[in-house]
């Protein structure tokens, strides 16, 4: 079964890859829309979510942004396979990046200059990869999770690795992101807007949730600025990453606490979440009540597995 999917993914990757990227948004707004139908749980997972964010919108409008919100999940995976395909210049007419130069230039003889990037699930959020092209000397890193299916996972890894960006598995790559955090020039992107099992509780739209402190946990070990980055959706197969302002990690020379760094994090995201509501992934059960999981404290700061360096 295993060689079947692989196989059938294949495929698949090799037919959207030849087609124009703007047919494959269509064919993925469809699928989506196909999806969204079909799969009854996670469409209520999204109403549930999007009425507990939003109780000021009527059930009518509630439903019209969770349909679109399934369309633009089709029309973002099946692009994200296409767009892996493409060089800067095919890529050019679909995607710009707005704020660059809150990033600062690149200055090749002044020592260590990474960045942390908070990122969330907007958009085609696998085009974070791509803004080093907008920042000349800096090169994109970013972490995940491999996939459990061995066969996707190469998949998966084949389409990010076209990228100019490199990738780093939680589990497998600890040594190497130590390294390259001790280096320069890394701009290294970390996802932090979905449920954490080792997470700090902390509020998203007004309720507590396990929230990712990892961008400031690292932004701060490493003495580095820390940004925001929201991948929209501006039209059909078109998309565009704004650039936050920097989020301070110390006032008067001392450093901010882990909360209140993630907690500006989550500020972000949420201003980003209200302007288009239907560009965040709401098919993730973000509001989860507190685990068994007993969470480490050292030196009075939560220490998370999910940052290992």
């Amino acid at each position: 079964m295993n060689t079947l999917i692989y196989w059938a993914a294949r495929l698949a990757v090799a037919v959207i890859q030849r087609l124009p990227l703007l047919l494959v948004a269509r064919l993925g707004r469809g699928f989506g829309a196909v999806a969204g139908r079909l799969a009854g749980r996670y469409r209520r997972l999204a109403i549930e979510s999007l009425t507990l964010c939003f109780p000021e919108k009527s059930d009518r409008e509630i439903r019209q942004i969770a349909g679109e919100t399934f369309r633009r999940l089709g029309e973002n995976y099946a692009c994200a396979i296409r767009t892996a395909a493409m060089s800067p210049a095919e890529l050019k007419p679909h995607f710009e990046c707005v704020g660059a130069e809150k990033i600062g230039k690149f200055q090749p003889d002044a020592g260590p200059q990474n960045r942390i990037v908070a990122i969330g699930h907007f958009g085609n959020f696998e085009l974070y990869a791509h803004i080093g092209q907008f920042l000349p000397g800096f090169q994109c890193g970013a972490t995940y999770r491999g996939l459990n299916q061995p066969g996707l996972n190469r998949i998966l890894v084949s389409l990010r690795n076209r990228a100019d960006c490199r990738f780093f598995e939680r589990r497998a790559d600890i040594t190497a992101l130590k390294e390259a955090m001790r280096g320069t020039g890394l701009l290294l992107g970390l996802l932090a807007d979905q449920h954490g099992v080792t997470g700090m509780r902390l509020p998203f739209f007004g309720r507590e949730c396990s929230t990712s402190i990892a961008p400031a946990v690292f932004a701060l070990r490493y003495g580095c600025p820390l940004h925001t980055a929201i991948c929209y959706r501006v039209g059909l197969g078109r998309w565009r990453i704004e650039m936050g302002d920097e989020i301070p990690t110390h006032i008067q020379g001392q450093p901010r606490s882990v909360a209140e760094i993630t907690m500006e994090v989550n500020r972000e995201f949420e201003k980003a979440i209200r302007r288009d509501p239907a560009n965040w992934f709401w098919v993730h059960r973000r509001w989860k009540p507190p685990g068994r999981r007993v969470k480490r404290m050292l030196n009075g700061k939560m220490a998370i597995s999910e940052s290992p360096v």
